[in-house]
């Protein structure tokens, strides 16, 4: 599909798109505007009005206008003015109906539109397992402290808590497109699907105190407690308690930033309540975002980040809980200890005074309240099986290259798969560079007991850089590679590029 998005104001927009993208790239599909954003260069105070930022767009490159109905108002004044060239009229229609043709669209406008098309494809089976698959790739095991995780599938008394136990909507998210609201699969209902246990379903307390909709604010419940009792007697009378907190689906997505990255209203108190009456507590949490859970963290023996997880949610989880699948997933990002560290992430350079000097010594760079490392790294995800990194080497076989071997033994008694991360430091260089950077995944199914040899080969594009000047170049000198499970720790090596 050649289409992009363009939302840079016009000097920038009009070397990247028609200079850049369009000519020396040779771009030959069509930009269209961001949703309104041609006439949000007037409120930005760079078009004084609404011909104005018409004029601007279409000189730097905007072939289609996105709901500012700009183009269709004001583009024909502008070119009978003499203001606009016709010809870049006439380029930007002729890309935008390039694509139409390309698409099919001039032998049969409605061909993706067709009643029958949906009722065949909607909820196909090959979709929903699609769906299923996603979400249980998506999960990533935080914390399993004395394997309490996975949970027995027979013979225990198993208390559900949390008001997003049973939503059917928040799962699906915020930038839903065209999906049904409440129809996603909860969690309860996901753990329902195993008859072998008794399930004791208590809310606790509300997350919301009204409907959650994708235009307005979503209003959090900050104080009502009322429903704790219940869920503390059923976290009394269970041998396990599953509890599900975290943020409406509509908590994240455009316009939904917060302050406060913790868990929102009274949840973390009804953790607190819980916790106390039962120590067998498996956090599942339900986020679009990293969250502070340093708190909750140190409450409960077992944590699940799940996400919004879409249609088949509750049973992505109910099937990681219940190990039939073996949790996979890794953290594309930092979780922090606190919101004082944002932004937190792992290929930061050593800037500052990068050395501790230790010694209670305050002249490094660190916190004086809080430790500098996140709470769960970049490339962090536990599995219900163990693996052993050895023999880590690094071969040089011809210049400007290196291939990196080593062995990945899974020494539980479970099959699992595990993410082998590369990460790679250039110790020396006339840019200063990260302190690690990712440059090499591979993600296997090693069965237990097994061992598998993997390598990873690095040439001109892991070992560069830009330098100042916008050149990529490959600098001789030593660098360090890293291999392991997340991006802290691992086996190191270190090779010099000559």
């Amino acid at each position: 599909m050649h289409l992009t998005c363009l939302t840079a104001f016009p000097p920038l927009a009009t070397a990247c798109s028609r200079d850049i993208l369009k000519g020396e790239w040779g771009f030959d599909g069509f930009v269209v505007s961001d949703w309104g954003s041609i006439g949000e260069m007037i409120v930005h105070g760079y078009a004084a009005n609404g011909s104005e930022a018409a004029r601007l767009a279409a000189l730097a490159g905007s072939d289609m206008d996105m709901e500012s109905y700009l183009y269709v108002k004001e583009l024909k004044g502008l070119v009978d003015d003499g203001k606009v060239d016709v010809a870049l009229i006439n380029d930007a229609a002729r890309r935008i109906l390039k694509v139409k043709f390309e698409l099919g669209l001039f032998d049969d406008p409605y061909r993706y539109c067709d009643e029958q098309r949906e009722k065949d494809l909607t909820g196909h089976p090959d979709h929903v397992a699609g769906v299923l698959d996603m979400a249980k790739k998506s999960i990533v095991l935080l914390k399993n402290d004395g394997n309490l995780l996975p949970l027995k599938k027979t013979g225990q008394k198993i208390a559900v808590i949390g008001a997003l136990a049973t939503d059917k909507d928040s799962p699906i998210g915020s930038w839903r497109g065209g999906a049904d609201a409440n129809t996603a699969v909860s969690v309860l209902e996901g753990l329902q699907q195993y008859t072998g246990n008794q399930y004791n379903y208590s809310k606790g307390a509300d997350l919301v105190t009204e409907p959650a909709t994708f235009l307005l604010e979503v209003k959090i419940n900050e104080s009502d407690k009322s429903g704790f009792q219940a869920a503390v007697q059923a976290a009394k009378n269970s041998d396990v308690v599953v509890i599900v907190l975290g943020e409406n689906g509509f908590q994240s997505g455009e316009g939904r930033s917060r302050t406060d990255i913790s868990l929102p209203g009274v949840q973390t108190e009804l953790l607190e309540a819980v916790a106390k009456a039962n120590k067998n507590v498996v956090l599942v949490t339900m986020s679009g975002r990293p969250l502070d859970l340093s708190r909750e963290s140190k409450l409960v023996p077992s944590l699940v980040q799940a996400w919004h997880l879409g249609s088949q949610s509750g049973n992505a989880i109910a099937q990681v809980l219940y190990g039939d699948y073996n949790p996979s997933g890794k953290l594309p990002m930092s979780f922090p200890r606190s919101v004082g560290q944002v932004p937190i992430y792992y290929n930061h350079k050593s800037t500052g005074r990068p050395n501790d000097a230790g010694n209670g010594i305050v002249f490094w760079s660190h916190y004086s309240d809080e430790a500098n490392d996140p709470l769960y790294p970049f490339g962090y995800g536990l599995s219900y099986a163990a693996f052993d990194y050895a023999d880590l080497q690094v071969n040089q076989p011809e210049k400007g290259k290196a291939v990196v071997s080593l062995e990945v033994t899974n020494t539980s008694q479970v099959d699992g798969e595990e993410v082998v991360q590369l990460y790679l430091h250039d110790i020396a260089a006339s840019v200063t560079r990260p302190v690690k950077e990712l440059k090499g995944f591979q993600k296997l199914m090693i069965k237990a007991g097994e061992s598998k040899q993997i390598s990873f080969t690095l040439g001109e594009a892991e070992l560069g850089f830009y330098d100042n000047e916008g050149k990529f170049i490959v600098e001789p000198g030593e660098y360090e590679v890293t291999v392991g499970g997340s991006s802290v720790g691992g086996l190191s090596a270190r090779f010099t590029v000559k």
